[in-house]
């Protein structure tokens, strides 16, 4: 709370007694972020916030958010439409009350961003613990007050959507060689994706990514998408790049089937990867994959996606 560190406690009651620039009637959270610009970071904020309602006993959109970042460029945030599935209006900058006495009615702190015990790379999970309801409940939470919907496979097909990487690093360097045999095999729906935020709208991504059968991806923040897809479908994180816990421990916590690459022999990176000051670094290279390994990790996610009783019903029910 070093941001809190000068507020004081009064012994009088500012409202009746007027000493307040701004009176705040409306139920508000306030939140310290940890980064809007990344979204596993900043879906840590929505989460914990999500986490708040639930200590608070209390769902209701009719509400403000304070929030301020921990980021010393300032707030960005390429993920701001998901704001609207906990609030009806727009977010308030702490920075907005500067050097005003503000007296709120009724207000909450969120939990911390990177709390211990909290959502981030330390949480700890039980050993087989599987399918937390908290973070089912947090997606469908989000999806529903977006209104994201659920298509449905089509034809009985298993839909893959594979995320490209226009970034420096961690790109699938035969990443076309791996698009092509995909699209050799009858029962595979494919769509490749790069979701650059001026090009892809963020409820769009969601979109895209909750009618995915199968989300194949290189170890990155976008693979936080796994917390939005169908109960039945697989997160394939290409390669972790040796951050072996990260999204496996959150595909866990969802209760989604994670599959990573398994045989080094048949990964070829393009270099040892250099970091700007922790020298040779797995993150910070390109890589190729074997065809054939590729295929056949796929081939076993589609055949866990075709035998999973909810995607089953889902097939009929379009049938229908």
């Amino acid at each position: 709370y070093a941001e809190l560190q000068t507020y004081t406690e009064l012994d009088f009651h500012p409202i009746e007694d007027g000493h307040c620039d701004v009176v705040v009637e409306k139920p508000t959270v306030f939140m310290k972020l940890d980064a809007g610009v990344n979204m596993y970071h900043h879906f840590c904020d929505f989460v914990n916030l999500y986490i708040s309602q639930h200590i608070n006993n209390s769902f209701s959109s009719d509400i403000n958010i304070v929030m301020w970042d921990t980021s010393l460029y300032g707030y960005g945030d390429l993920f701001g439409e998901t704001w609207r599935a906990f609030s009806e209006y727009d977010i308030i900058h702490l920075k907005t009350y500067d050097s005003k006495r503000v007296c709120l009615k009724d207000v909450v702190f969120s939990l911390l961003p990177r709390m211990r015990y909290g959502l981030f790379y330390n949480t700890p999970l039980i050993s087989d613990c599987y399918s937390e309801g908290m973070f089912r409940a947090f997606a469908q939470h989000v999806l529903h007050r977006l209104n994201i919907p659920q298509d449905g496979p089509k034809e009985g097909r298993v839909r893959v959507t594979l995320l490209a990487r226009s970034t420096e690093y961690r790109r699938i360097l035969n990443q076309t060689e791996l698009i092509n045999a995909l699209k050799t095999v009858p029962l595979l729906e494919v769509n490749v994706v790069d979701f650059k935020y001026k090009d892809v709208p963020f409820l769009v991504q969601l979109r895209i990514t909750h009618n995915s059968d199968i989300f194949i991806g290189m170890h990155g923040a976008g693979l936080t998408h796994l917390l939005f897809l169908p109960d039945w479908a697989v997160i394939f994180e290409l390669y972790n790049c040796q951050d072996e816990s990260c999204y496996r421990d959150l595909a866990r916590l969802r209760g989604i089937r994670y599959v990573t690459w398994q045989k080094m022999d048949k990964v070829l990176p393009q270099d040892k990867g250099h970091h700007p000051t922790l020298g040779d670094h797995p993150k910070f290279t390109n890589y190729s994959f074997d065809v054939g390994e590729f295929m056949r990790l796929v081939m076993e996610a589609a055949d866990y996606v075709t035998h999973h009783s909810k995607w089953q019903r889902r097939t009929l029910h379009d049938e229908l």
